[in-house]
C-alpha cells in the first residue's frame, strides 16, 4: 500500500500509514473500521436467503428487507447531534456497537418473519451510526482540529480499512453460510459488530470544546451545503444496488460468461478501489477535492455506459475498473468534504453524510426494479448514467461557489 506523505509542519515530512500506527486512536479506528466492514458485508449479501430459506419469506418479501434500512438516516442524525453537544465520540460509539450486536444477534435468532424487519428499523439503524462516530473522533484528534492534509491522509488509511472488510467479508460470509448456517453466520456478524469495541479499549480522546453560545444544532442555512452535497453523493451511489442487482444476471443470462469470468469481473472494483484512495488524497491537494469528485462522477457516468453498451468482457472490465475510480475518489474524500461544509457539528456532518447510502440504496433499487421491466437489460444502466450526469453538474455548480474545497 502507498504510504500518503503528509506535511505536519513545513520542515516535518511523515506518512499517513505511520501517523495511524503511531495513534491507539487512528490504529484503533482503523482495526474497528475493518471489523465493522467484515461483518457487515459477510451478511448483506445473506440476509435475503436468510428470510427466504430459514423464515419462509417470498423473494418479494426479502427484497422490501432492505427498506428498513430508511431509518438510518435518522437514527445517525439523532446520534451525531447527541455526539457534537456532549463532544462524547467514544462512549457512543460504544453504544452503537452493542446496539448492532443485539439487532444482529436478534436477527439470527429470529423464529419469525416479521422479527428481522423490526430489529433493522429500529436497532441497526442506530447501530449504523457507530462508524460516524470514530470519523468524528479522528477529526477532534488532528492537529488544531483544522481538516489539514494529516488529518486528510490518516481518514483516507482509516477509511481503507472499511473498504477492506467489504473486499473480504462477502466471501468469507459466504463460506461460513455453507460449512455451517445462514444462522451462524449472522451471529458472526453480531460478534464482529462486537469486536469493534476491542481495539479502543477503554481509550478515551481528548476533550471537545463545546462552546456555549452555539445552538444545540445546526439550523437548515448552515445545513443546507451538507444537505446538497450528500444529495449529489446519493445520485452517484444510487447506480450500486442497480449494478449488482442486475450485472450478474446480465452476465449469467444474456452473456453466457462463466462463474470464474463473472466473478472477476465483479471482484475487480473493491481491489481498484483500495488502490487508488490514497492516490485521490494526493491528487486532491493538487486539484481540489470537489474538481476531482466532478472527475470521479464522472467516471460513474463513462462506467454505466460501458455496462449498457459495451456487450463484452473487456468493456465490463472497463466500466469495473472506472467504477474503482469513482469509490477511490468518493470513499477517501467524500467525509472529509462532510465534515469541512459543517464544521461546527463534525458527528452531524459524519452521521448524515455516512447514512445516506440507505436512501441511495432504496431509490437505486426502486428505480432499477422499474426501469429494468421498462427498459430491460442491458439498458437500466442508463439509469444511473443518467443520475451521475445530474451528480457531475451539482458538484460542477458546489466548485464555483465553494472554490477552497
Amino acid at each position: 500500500m502507498t504510504d500518503v506523505d503528509l506535511a505536519l509542519d513545513p520542515p516535518v515530512r511523515t506518512s499517513a500509514l505511520r501517523l495511524t500506527l503511531a495513534s491507539p486512536l487512528y490504529g484503533g479506528a482503523t482495526a474497528a473500521l475493518f471489523l465493522s466492514g467484515l461483518g457487515f458485508s459477510a451478511a448483506a449479501p445473506q440476509i435475503a436467503s436468510f428470510l427466504v430459506d430459514d423464515l419462509g419469506g417470498s423473494l418479494t418479501t426479502a427484497g422490501l428487507f432492505y427498506l428498513t434500512s430508511l431509518t438510518a438516516p435518522v437514527a445517525g442524525y439523532l446520534v451525531g447531534r447527541r455526539s457534537d453537544r456532549t463532544g462524547g465520540r467514544l462512549g457512543l460509539f460504544r453504544l452503537c456497537a452493542v446496539a448492532g450486536f443485539a439487532g444482529w444477534a436478534g436477527i439470527a435468532y429470529s423464529p419469525w418473519l416479521w422479527l428481522p424487519y423490526v430489529i433493522s428499523a429500529v436497532v441497526l439503524g442506530f447501530a449504523g451510526a457507530a462508524t460516524s462516530q470514530l470519523f468524528a473522533a479522528v477529526h477532534d484528534e488532528s492537529p488544531g482540529n483544522d481538516g489539514g492534509p494529516g488529518n486528510d491522509g490518516v481518514v483516507a488509511v482509516v477509511r481503507m480499512a472499511l473498504t477492506a472488510g467489504w473486499v473480504v467479508g462477502p466471501v468469507a460470509g459466504a463460506f461460513l453460510a455453507a460449512q455451517t448456517s445462514l444462522r451462524t453466520m449472522l451471529l458472526a456478524t453480531a460478534l464482529c459488530t462486537l469486536a469493534q469495541i476491542i481495539p479502543l479499549g477503554t481509550l478515551r480522546t481528548r476533550a471537545v470544546t463545546v462552546v456555549r453560545d452555539r445552538p444545540a444544532s445546526p439550523g437548515p442555512r448552515a445545513m443546507l451545503p451538507l444537505l446538497a452535497f450528500t444529495g449529489l453523493y446519493v445520485l452517484v451511489y444510487a447506480g450500486e444496488p442497480v449494478k449488482y442487482a442486475y450485472l450478474p444476471i446480465y452476465m449469467r443470462e444474456q452473456l453466457g460468461f462463466p462463474a470464474g469470468l463473472s466473478g472477476a469481473i465483479i471482484g475487480i472494483q473493491p481491489l481498484v478501489e483500495i488502490v487508488l484512495m490514497p492516490l485521490a488524497v494526493i491528487v486532491a491537494r493538487r486539484t481540489g477535492m470537489m474538481r476531482l469528485m466532478v472527475a470521479g462522477a464522472g467516471f460513474g457516468v463513462a462506467a454505466n455506459l460501458c455496462f449498457a453498451l459495451s456487450g463484452s468482457a473487456a468493456g465490463l472490465f472497463a466500466g469495473q475498473v472506472l467504477m474503482g475510480g469513482v469509490w477511490g475518489v468518493f470513499a477517501a474524500l467524500g467525509i472529509i468534504v462532510a465534515q469541512r461544509l459543517l464544521p461546527t457539528a463534525v458527528a452531524t456532518a459524519s452521521a448524515v453524510f455516512l447514512s445516506s447510502t440507505a436512501l441511495a440504496s432504496a431509490i437505486g433499487g426502486a428505480a432499477g426494479g422499474l426501469g429494468a421491466a421498462g427498459i430491460g437489460l442491458p439498458h437500466v444502466f442508463l439509469l444511473p448514467a443518467c443520475f451521475g450526469l445530474a451528480a457531475v453538474a451539482g458538484l460542477a455548480a458546489m466548485t464555483r461557489r465553494s472554490p477552497a474545497l
